[in-house]
């Protein structure tokens, strides 16, 4: 269900595996009783959450205090947060800004509009890998549900094996939770955690577009 990634007094960071709930789901037990049983400490506190489909690095307190600092840093978008998603559809722009007010849709889908009076808003590049297969390179600025899922659909290039928002069927949703910056009582961290998950992620060119554009170096858009 996860990878551990690195060990702090005050946290833990994982990675989750893809296809994984935060809760339980039925008979299938959630992420957080995995953690509490693989790392075996009943003292964890969430300050962030994924998408099942969505892989990729999770920030986990080991306290009140570290999960009020943490989720007061996330709520005042203070984290650089970065993901990586796949698409075999080619977008309506190859870099830039997609912003826009959601509201749910059907089927447990959402959608974005052309209002702005609370909007999503999410940077973006894109690089092709091959014919038919694009990397994003996707900074959210705010926090809302399915924000990228939505945003990739607005694009015209929804994720790979996003079937709720008309991805092409593949072995797994194509997105990842790749790169956390923050910084916490003091102390500046910064982790990367490329793609372990998925045929279509493990590809040379991908790994070598990665190696020479660390996120946190990239010309983002201006918001």
């Amino acid at each position: 269900m996860f990878t551990l990634v690195h060990t702090d007094p005050q946290f833990y960071l994982i990675a989750k595996h893809p296809g994984v709930s935060f809760h339980a789901d039925g008979d299938e037990a959630g992420l957080m009783s995995a953690l509490r049983a693989g790392l075996h400490d009943e003292a964890l506190w969430p300050v962030h959450r994924l998408d099942r489909i969505t892989s990729g690095l999770i920030v986990i307190a080991r306290s009140q205090r570290a999960a009020a600092n943490l989720g007061a840093a996330f709520a005042g978008r203070e984290v650089e947060k970065y993901y990586l998603a796949l698409s075999d559809q080619k977008p309506a722009k190859k870099q830039g800004l997609i912003k826009g007010d959601m509201e749910k849709g059907r089927g447990g889908a959402w959608k974005l509009c052309k209002t702005l009076a609370n909007p999503a808003v999410t940077q973006f590049f894109s690089h092709s890998l091959a014919p038919g297969k694009r990397l994003f390179l996707l900074r959210p600025r705010t926090g809302k549900t399915h924000q990228l899922r939505v945003a990739m659909k607005s694009l015209g290039a929804p994720i790979l094996g996003d079937v709720l928002y008309g991805g092409s069927a593949a072995d797994r949703g194509y997105l990842h939770a790749y790169a956390l910056a923050f910084t916490l009582d003091g102390e500046a961290f910064r982790f990367a955690c490329p793609p372990l998950w998925g045929e279509q992620f493990a590809d040379s060119a991908l790994q070598d577009y990665l190696v020479a554009n660390p996120p946190w170096t990239l010309p983002w858009p201006v918001l």
